[in-house]
Parts: C-alpha cells; sequence; structure tokens
C-alpha cells in the first residue's frame, strides 16, 4: 500500500514508514468509530460499504455509544463496540476497561472525533489510526494521518477520504445498502416532516401549511403525509400544520415509530420535504428525494445529487416558502421519469 496524495493531509514519519509494508489483502481487523445519533450513523453505512469491498479479508468492528444505538448499521459489520455514555452510571475503571475491549486493529478509522473516540484511539493500539480533527494539534498527538475536514463539503464525502488516501476508489453516488422495501400505498405520495433535534432547525408551522396548499395545486394525485415525531412538541406541530387542511381528503398525519417503519414510509415516498434531520438522512441512504430546510450548515449535509435539493434561509428569517415550493418542484421534474434509485 501507499498514501495517494501530495498535499492536504498530514502523515506521522512512523505512517510513512509502516505504509510499505502494508497491504490491502493482508489487512485482517479494522475498527471504525462513529459516536453519533441516528442521522450521522446511516449516513455511515457508505463508509462500511466501501471498507468492506477494499478490505475484503478483515473484520469490522463499528465502535459506539450506548445512547446512541438507533438506526446501527449492524448488518455492514462483523462487531459491535458499545462504550459508554456520559449518563450511564459506572466507575472510571469500568469505562476505561470497556474502550479497551475494542482492541488491537490494524487500522483505526476515527469518523467521531470526540473525547469518547480520541481515547478510544489513545487507549486501543494499531498499525495506524486515521483521522479528520479540525485542530492540527490533536493530529499530531493522537493519529497517525489526518485527512481535511470542512463544514463545506457533504460528511459522508470527508468519511470516504479516509479510504481515498489509500488509492480507494469509491463510488459516486454514494452506496448505502440501506435494508427494508418500500411503503405500497393506492396512491403515490410526499412525506413532510416539521420536527428536528432542536426547536431552532424547525421551520414555522404557518410555512408548512403554506407549502402544502401550493403542492395540493401541483400534485393533486398524491397524497400529502406529514410524518409525526416521536416528541410531544413534535405531535403538536404536525397537529397546527393540518388545522388549516382539515378538509382537504389528500392530507394526513403518518406514524412511523420505529427506523424499520421509517425507512419502508420514505423508500415510497417519491419526495421527502424536510428540516435539517435525522429523518432527512435516513431518506437519503434510502434513495428518496430531497428537499432540506437549513438554517445552518448546509453544505456539510447535502449531497450534491440530482434528487437533493436546500433550501437556505433568508437574511433576516427562515427559508420563504416561495423557495422551498420551487426545490420541491425543481427535484419532481428531474425524479418524475426515472425508475432508477442511484443510491439504493
Amino acid at each position: 500500500m501507499k498514501f495517494w496524495f501530495t498535499k492536504g493531509v498530514w502523515t506521522s514519519k512512523r505512517a510513512r514508514e509502516i505504509i510499505q509494508s502494508l497491504s490491502a489483502d493482508h489487512i485482517k481487523k479494522i475498527a471504525v468509530i462513529r459516536h453519533a445519533a441516528l442521522g450521522d450513523m446511516v449516513l455511515t453505512r457508505a463508509f462500511l460499504v466501501e471498507a468492506r469491498k477494499a478490505f475484503p479479508n478483515a473484520k469490522i468492528t463499528l465502535s459506539v455509544v450506548s445512547n446512541y444505538m438507533r438506526g446501527c448499521p449492524e448488518d455492514l459489520v462483523d462487531r459491535i463496540h458499545v462504550i459508554h455514555s456520559s449518563g450511564e452510571r459506572a466507575s472510571l475503571r469500568s469505562k476505561i476497561k470497556r474502550i479497551k475491549e475494542l482492541g488491537t486493529q490494524d487500522l483505526i478509522f476515527d469518523l467521531a472525533i470526540t473525547n469518547r473516540s480520541m481515547k478510544a484511539c489513545l487507549l486501543n493500539k494499531a498499525k495506524l489510526k486515521i483521522g479528520f480533527p479540525y485542530r492540527s494539534i490533536q493530529a499530531r498527538l493522537i493519529y497517525d494521518v489526518a485527512t481535511c475536514r470542512s463544514d463545506l463539503n457533504f460528511e459522508v464525502n470527508d468519511m470516504l477520504n479516509q479510504l481515498h488516501i489509500f488509492g480507494i476508489k469509491t463510488a459516486y453516488p454514494h452506496v448505502y445498502s440501506m435494508p427494508g422495501t418500500a411503503l405500497k400505498r393506492d396512491r403515490p405520495y410526499i412525506v413532510y416532516f416539521s420536527g428536528a433535534s432542536t426547536r431552532y432547525k424547525c421551520w414555522p408551522v404557518d410555512h408548512f401549511s403554506a407549502l402544502i396548499q401550493r403542492m395540493l395545486s401541483n400534485y393533486p394525485e398524491h397524497d400529502h403525509l406529514v410524518l409525526e415525531g416521536m416528541t410531544d412538541w413534535e405531535k403538536d406541530k404536525v397537529r397546527a400544520i393540518l388545522r388549516p387542511l382539515s378538509n382537504v381528503n389528500n392530507v394526513a398525519a403518518i406514524t412511523a415509530d420505529t427506523v424499520e417503519k421509517t425507512t419502508k414510509l420514505l423508500k415510497g415516498a417519491d419526495l421527502l420535504v424536510s428540516n435539517d434531520t435525522g429523518i432527512r438522512h435516513v431518506a437519503i441512504v434510502s434513495g428518496t428525494p430531497t428537499v432540506g430546510i437549513f438554517f445552518v450548515d448546509p453544505y456539510r449535509y447535502w449531497p450534491r445529487y440530482d434528487i437533493h435539493e436546500i433550501a437556505l434561509p433568508e437574511v433576516d428569517g427562515p427559508p420563504a416558502v416561495e423557495e422551498v415550493y420551487a426545490m420541491c418542484n425543481k427535484v419532481m421534474s428531474k425524479t418524475k421519469d426515472s425508475t432508477i434509485n442511484p443510491q439504493s
């Protein structure tokens, strides 16, 4: 093996010496550290798919945190390593012991760069430790190889760069191999999701109502389904969105309370319109066209495929209804006659 770059990547002297003695076929153990909630977790699938192809003889371990297990891609790895969350009661000795259970690896890829993930790198041995820390001091203290990471890049691209340094060719559009089948309904449908991890990421209720009213005119043959969130305040938002549309037959709320049900619903949808949230990421890995409504960091979670668009905020307020509506029409026009799912 060798490193395939001239600039923009930091490597230690040790890494430059070791790389010459490594062979992809001889890599037997790989650890991938990903401490993240549902949305970021499912995006990791693209990295795992490519790592499996690149290192066919390797046993892959995915290291996660106990409170971030939802959407964990167990189908793509050989072993799950779970460490304690900050809210889990355990002695320091027990926490260290659990972290060390990751064990000696040939390669460790840190796709998290959190305090816990860096401890996992420090407390376990590997021939090479690869990460993408924002700070150069972290690269030099913890990793053998540090690739670039930017909020201006789609997160999956930055993850895959940790494979690109070895000359590994990865698929584009990305391949996620998300399991599950599409929901079958009598009519085609569009899904709207108004919730988010925090309230400041939520588009106003009246904007959603106005958007659905506009979409009804353009897509009367579709059912327009508003997906309920997990919390009471998210469910209250759905009721408020539907109130002005109570007399419309093809508008309704819908519930999907597991990752499997959500995936099934989204795989069957012609479009998801959503705030910046994990639900949108599930749609992305399911190959479903999306329109994302953003308030901050839009580029980090915007895949540059034809079936995905984003609406950016105005200078003094949230994205306008007209902007989101235009993006919906743009995506629908591109996918209307397509029978190809580029990300399945």
